[in-house]
């Protein structure tokens, strides 16, 4: 059983038993950035954007979502992935900018794909 599920923006296809890497919502975002609250780690996460359903070769397509399906999920870790250089040049200016990020992320491992069809 499979499902593609939409969170951030983005689509991810996903099974039970798969780890993910999400960007965390913004309000967490805020909150860690902040540092003020324990990172919420173990807490149970659903996801109600279900896209599509694939079980026993049959395929249940949304428009756009599927009602009364979700995604069950447990939060394992939220931190920051490695850091990446930004380096901008411009020939002959005498300009040049070097800054790096780190995103922001939540893994996250998928326990259950609920259909109530």
């Amino acid at each position: 059983m499979l499902a593609i599920i939409k969170t951030g923006g983005k689509q991810y296809r996903v099974a039970p038993g798969d780890k993910i890497k999400i960007d965390p919502p913004a309000s967490l975002r805020e909150i860690l950035q902040a540092k003020k609250i324990e990172k919420p780690e173990g807490e149970e996460i659903s996801f109600n954007d279900v896209l599509l359903i694939e079980k026993d070769k049959n395929i249940e397509i949304g428009t756009p979502y599927i009602e009364k399906a979700k995604v069950l999920g447990k939060i394992l870790k939220q931190g920051k992935a490695p850091k990446i250089i930004i380096f901008k040049y411009k020939p002959k200016t005498r300009y040049k900018k070097k800054t790096g990020h780190r995103q922001l992320f939540t893994e996250i491992e998928i326990t259950k794909i609920i259909n109530n069809h």
